[in-house]
């Protein structure tokens, strides 16, 4: 598949769920800080804000240079396109189409209670390939679903995943269903929710290095509960230490 074909098939999805209005800058920061909440970071990372409208980025962060060493004025769609892996560019747009058609089948008050992530190569402007995890969740629709803007999350993950095709899953957020591991030429099956939202809570914090006291004192419960929750999620996940447990929950899509 050659890269103008590509974009188009992209532009194609994008294209179609796209809305005509757009919320004010002022709105649109805040509802960024809300959503970067629901992240889970366990690297290096950079994130941006897709404008469907456009089909283009309306912002790319400064840490994607020390990240990738591109500018970020470097990372247009268009070349973003280039620098995927070629044998992973089908699964990327596999999973775009996935991604759009699920989404475009919620009522409009759930299509932003859903991220969807997945992994994929990309080169560095060095020409080294990494491992990079992609988490999105739709920021704004319209009143007829049309989508808005999207921020997306692109963290490093060589340390966690370095060999292996890459893979998909929806995650649902405030209650909603996940599903794990989609297959993206068949229907969605949903997955029986591993971890509960307080231990995914608990699982995002220690990703960041926190401690059980510091996650206590953020989560407003004590010590003693978060070393409790800490102990479920190791049996549940079948990991022995929380690297595993990071490690399992980033390869299979837990959180």
């Amino acid at each position: 598949m050659e890269l103008p074909i590509i974009s188009n098939e992209a532009s194609k999805i994008w294209k179609r769920f796209a809305s005509e209005s757009a919320p004010n800058m002022l709105q649109l920061e805040l509802e960024l800080y809300k959503k970067l909440l629901n992240f889970f970071q366990v690297g290096d990372y950079y994130y941006y804000i897709f404008n469907f409208k456009k089909l283009d980025f309306d912002y790319v962060s400064e840490n994607v240079f020390p990240m990738l060493g591109y500018q970020p004025d470097e990372l247009t769609v268009a070349r973003y396109m280039e620098y995927v892996h070629p044998d992973d560019i089908e699964w990327l747009i596999s999973f775009e189409s996935k991604t759009a058609s699920f989404l475009a089948g919620l009522p409009v008050d759930k299509v932003m209670k859903y991220k969807n992530r997945y992994d994929y190569r990309f080169r560095k402007k060095n020409g080294d390939y990494i491992r990079v995890l992609y988490q999105a969740v739709i920021m704004h629709v319209d009143e007829q679903g049309g989508f808005v803007r999207t921020l997306g999350i692109i963290t490093d993950i060589t340390h966690l995943k370095q060999e292996g095709k890459p893979t998909m899953s929806l995650i649902g957020m405030d209650g909603e269903p996940s599903y794990l591991n989609v297959d993206v030429n068949n229907i969605f099956v949903s997955s029986n929710e591993v971890l509960t939202n307080r231990e995914k809570q608990i699982l995002a914090l220690l990703s960041q290095g926190k401690l059980s006291k510091q996650i206590g004192d953020i989560l407003n419960i004590s010590k003693q509960t978060v070393d409790t929750h800490r102990k479920n999620m190791l049996r549940k996940t079948n990991t022995a230490n929380t690297a595993g447990l990071i490690n399992k929950a980033v390869r299979e899509g837990l959180i």
